[in-house]
């Protein structure tokens, strides 16, 4: 029978996610009043109550309706009245994403936690652009590549920084229909350098990079009076000349090296620079570039540009709502998008569960959900048995090296790995690099061996004897999976989610 105290802790859990989602409801409910107020809308609409209703009959047994109905009944009451007395500042502001390709972006979640304000993606062709900046119904702009200078031409004036770096990621239309630009990426890259402990005066860093993004390291470094040197392919500084500033404390790479989908490449071999003590990288997915993986590797402090992003992203907003925002929703706006883009991957012995508890995981979490061997065999066309019986055990390594290589540039979902996955040293970097990885732990009697050609040709034990170093050493933290699925799942929840 499972512990009072559990259940309760459960309950406690649950009330907390009730009362997040709450909040967000209400804050959806608010913008939801801007909209119809600009729309000439009443807030109470009969027919869309009668389709809540209608939908929430489907949604529990029987037996809950009526205190569902109850329930949901008191929630679009309260609504109502929000609606009704919290007008959402800058609902009415129309803001958005300028850029030439935008397949993806985060900038329109990041908004939605900002502001109240309609945030859209706006591509733009090169030749467009002139016409989209005097012409488009827009308010608010944050702007990426290609067009972070070539919008300073349009800029009736520029915050001291854009001036300073020749780039603008911010736009504002004012009142009197000119545009103020701005650079609060330099905002963004001085809380990511707070976030790696700073730089005391006269210390060197290297910039790895002499693009838009590196003329706004380079400013906000040289304002906290570091000595600044800029690594580039074809400047005055090369990579081949890197052991000449072999004392750099800091290295911060500006540069796309690592990117998705160019995930798994590093710009810099960080034991040329054998002082250094802190690696920042711009790039935010993957989360761990491999320039990040070597330096916590070497024990030294690392730290990607999400938050950058987040803050840059406030900065942006307080322009566009001209009011202050609470420097705290950085924080807040990071760790929801690192729990969001974080996978969870799930390593151990053969038999240990991972297929089991990572699908139940997914489904809890509403994640896609991969398992490595399933894959590999419909690849295969045949079992794992078969095709080691055909191929021998190097050839089926080499296959799931390529295919968690794939897997491990995915972001958000739940992996269930093979367990010999570990017994190749170049995969931990493909499942670090986006994911927490857990390694399931069972009692070694309770391993099922049948189907499973390696464990068939050996013990348990001794299996367990050669592969535990590099379980321990692949993973984030451990599982136990000695109880129910169910209990397996919480712990996972409770600890990385």
């Amino acid at each position: 029978m499972e512990a009072l105290n559990d259940l309760r802790q459960d309950i406690d859990a649950l009330d907390a996610q009730l009362a997040a989602l709450y909040r967000r409801r209400m804050d959806v409910a608010a913008r939801i009043a801007a909209v119809k107020r600009e729309q000439g809308l009443p807030v109470l609409q009969p027919e869309r109550e009668q389709e809540i209703r209608a939908r929430l009959a489907e949604l529990a047994a029987p037996a809950l309706q009526p205190g569902m109905q109850a329930w949901f009944g008191a929630l679009r009451a309260a609504s109502r009245d929000w609606q009704e007395s919290s007008p959402a500042p800058g609902a009415s502001l129309r803001c958005g994403l300028l850029g030439e390709h935008l397949r993806h972006s985060y900038s329109p979640e990041i908004h939605a936690m900002l502001g109240a304000y309609s945030y859209d993606l706006f591509e733009v062709p090169p030749e467009g652009l002139a016409d989209f900046l005097h012409g488009a119904a827009w308010d608010g702009l944050n702007v990426t590549i290609p067009y972070k200078r070539a919008v300073v031409p349009f800029c009736a004036a520029l915050s001291p920084m854009a001036k300073q770096t020749g780039s603008v990621n911010t736009l504002v239309r004012r009142a009197d229909g000119t545009l103020y630009g701005a650079n609060t990426d330099a905002d963004g890259f001085r809380l990511l350098l707070e976030r790696g402990g700073g730089i005391a005066p006269g210390e060197k860093a290297l910039v790895l990079g002499s693009g838009g993004a590196s003329q706004t390291v380079q400013a906000v470094l040289r304002a906290q009076g570091a000595e600044v040197v800029v690594i580039s392919r074809r400047g005055p500084v090369t990579y081949d000349m890197i052991e000449q500033h072999a004392d750099a404390r800091l290295v911060v790479n500006a540069t796309p090296v690592g990117m998705y989908p160019g995930n798994g490449v590093s710009p810099l071999d960080l034991r040329r620079v054998p002082q250094c003590r802190c690696v920042l990288d711009l790039v935010y997915n993957p989360a761990r570039t491999a320039l990040l993986q070597q330096a916590e590797r070497l024990g030294l402090r690392a730290e990607n540009g999400l938050s950058m992003l987040a803050e840059q992203a406030r900065c942006a907003a307080e322009l566009f709502l001209q009011r202050p925002i609470d420097p705290a929703r950085t924080a807040v706006i990071t760790d929801a998008l690192q729990k969001r883009m974080r996978s969870l991957i799930l390593i151990g012995m053969p038999g240990a569960g991972k297929t089991t508890v990572g699908r139940l995981l997914a489904q809890r979490l509403g994640r896609d959900f991969f398992d490595a061997d399933e894959e590999l065999e419909r690849r295969f066309g045949c079992d794992i048995p078969t095709f080691f019986a055909r191929e021998g055990e190097a050839a089926f390594r080499a296959e799931e090296t390529t295919l968690l290589a794939e897997l491990g540039k995915r972001s958000g979902c739940v992996i269930a790995t093979g367990g010999g996955c570990v017994t190749r040293p170049e995969n931990e970097p493909l499942l670090r690099q986006n994911a927490a990885v857990i390694w399931l732990q069972r009692a070694l009697d309770r391993l099922p061996v049948a189907g499973r050609p390696v464990s068939r040709c050996t013990t348990p034990e001794a299996l367990y004897a050669q592969r535990a170093a590099a379980y321990a050493r692949f993973s984030d933290g451990t599982a136990d999976n000695n109880g129910t699925p169910d209990e397996t799942v919480r712990q996972i929840l409770e600890a990385w989610t």
